[in-house]
């Protein structure tokens, strides 16, 4: 682990995935506002390489690396307890982290896509939950952001049992799709359980970003699907935008898109299954 010194008074951030993309992006302009950082990655010599490119661009950059496999719940775990070890108040958590047109199953059992990028996040804002309501005030209410995408608007319905078998389509992009649609529905979900709580939740697309994200799909269709999309440092914009604006400090529970609030899918605002997919997944991790 590699470790700084902070000033108290510095609000403490955590984005997983941050070692590439848009959390790369993300993390180094949160650091250059002066918040303490943590990044939670799967792999320490990729993490270990972005806090070093971070560190060159901004030199008083107050940053920390964890290590996180979401498909993996025991993984999950160990990161929000060397979090928590460090015994500091967390501020901002960016749910960042995420797999596009794999195949197969986590760890832990489930759909590669769903089980990597909603309940590896699930049970990590999960663990988190209780330290971020702590430091969260009226004056300065705490942000849960997940990055979700407007792939969610291709889910045609929800299929329960698929959740728990291996991927089935030819390059993973329609469960990505249902994972991102759970994404949309968790942060929604928590905004309602969180009424009160001052702490406040933001569901976004950041754009079709030629980033890590494709890393599973086979090379000549990323190749073909990464032409035209936007820079990572584009695609950062609405996560910076959700993470820190002061416009966006009294809302939570929306779907953004291009820093502009946007109505998610139709099946992104059934409170119903939103309600049932908390339930299963709280059920799910435990």
């Amino acid at each position: 682990m590699t470790q700084t010194k902070a000033s108290p008074a510095a609000p403490v951030a955590l984005i997983t995935g941050a070692n590439t993309g848009i959390g790369l992006v993300a993390a180094r302009e949160l650091c250059r506002q002066g918040l303490q950082v943590f990044i939670a990655c799967r792999t320490a010599a990729t993490g270990q390489a972005a806090v070093d490119v971070i560190r060159q661009q901004v030199p008083a950059a107050q940053l920390e690396l964890l290590s996180l496999d979401l498909g993996d719940f025991a993984s999950v775990r160990r990161c929000a307890e060397a979090f928590l070890a460090r015994g500091l108040p967390l501020h901002l958590l960016v749910n960042n982290a995420g797999l596009a047109g794999g195949k197969g199953l986590t760890a832990s059992g489930f759909e590669l896509a769903f089980g990597t990028n909603h309940l590896g996040h699930f049970l990590l804002t999960q663990l988190l939950l209780d330290n971020i309501k702590s430091a969260s005030s009226p004056a300065m209410p705490g942000r849960i952001v997940t990055v979700a995408s407007r792939a969610h608007y291709r889910v045609p319905a929800w299929n329960w049992e698929a959740l728990q078998h291996p991927t089935k389509s030819a390059v993973g992009l329609a469960e990505y799709g249902v994972s991102k649609l759970a994404n949309v529905l968790f942060s929604a979900e928590l905004a309602r359980r969180l009424a009160g709580a001052h702490v406040h939740t933001y569901a976004l697309h950041p754009g079709v970003v030629a980033s890590d994200v494709w890393r599973a799909v086979p090379a000549p269709i990323r190749w073909l699907i990464k032409r035209g999309m936007i820079t990572t440092e584009e695609g950062a914009l609405t996560t910076l935008h959700c993470a820190t604006s002061p416009l966006l400090v009294n809302q939570t529970g929306l779907y953004y898109d291009q820093c502009q609030v946007k109505p998610a899918s139709a099946l992104g605002q059934d409170a119903g299954l939103a309600a049932e997919l908390w339930l299963r997944s709280e059920a799910w991790v435990r």
